[in-house]
């Protein structure tokens, strides 16, 4: 019997917004969830470069955003691991940890979707977790469809089955990056700890690369 709810939320935050907590908190409304647990990925396999930020500096800055948040967590786990990052890996992390009474999110954001095909084990990933799709409002519900010859109409369904609406909220840690490494106003965009903090380490004031 499943008792408890758990969702994950992982990404190199680099660095983490405060779009990036205010969707996770729609979403665990949403999915009634006891933790949010924030997994910063040493290195995306799908994204080819790698964090600006160095490990301990993205994960000072999460727990700095989440100092607000009771019920949200951060974890680690993946930045322990050897590059890449795998989903799949960090699901079963904490499928063990948790226990079978435990269900496991794992909250994705619309945009990456049109990506799920070249992840790691993704079959296996939707049959061992609930892949929870978070919904831009005013967006157009992603296409699921397209995968069903691909995964069978069994995933397809548990995909369609749980997605939920998050607020529009137009951040990026692109655009946060390239307006710090200008000297421009990050105001609103971080959490005051983490501007405090970018400031003091001197974070991102380099000229920025690659997108997320």
């Amino acid at each position: 019997m499943v008792r408890s709810r758990i969702a994950l939320f992982g990404g190199t935050f680099d660095p983490i917004h405060l779009g990036h907590a205010t969707v996770a908190a729609a979403a665990a409304k949403q999915i009634q969830t006891e933790k949010v647990i924030f997994v910063p990925a040493k290195c995306s396999p799908l994204k080819g470069f790698a964090p600006h930020a160095d490990d301990a500096d993205r994960l000072r800055m999460i727990e700095l955003t989440l100092a607000d948040h009771e019920t949200f967590l951060v974890s680690d786990c993946e930045l322990h691991r050897p590059a890449p990052s795998y989903t799949l890996e960090t699901v079963r992390h904490f499928k063990k940890e948790y226990g079978p009474e435990t269900t496991v999110h794992w909250l994705l954001g619309a945009d990456s979707i049109n990506d799920l095909v070249h992840w790691y084990g993704i079959e296996a990933l939707i049959d061992e977790c609930t892949v929870t799709t978070m919904q831009r409002a005013g967006y157009r519900t992603p296409d699921f469809d397209q995968f069903e010859s691909v995964w069978g109409a069994e995933r397809v369904g548990k995909l369609k089955r749980n997605v939920v609406q998050t607020p529009l909220l137009d951040i990026s840690s692109t655009e946060i990056r390239k307006r710090l490494c200008a000297g421009g106003n990050v105001a609103g965009m971080l959490h005051p700890d983490v501007i405090e903090y970018v400031n003091e380490r001197g974070l991102y004031r380099e000229t920025p690369a690659g997108t997320d």
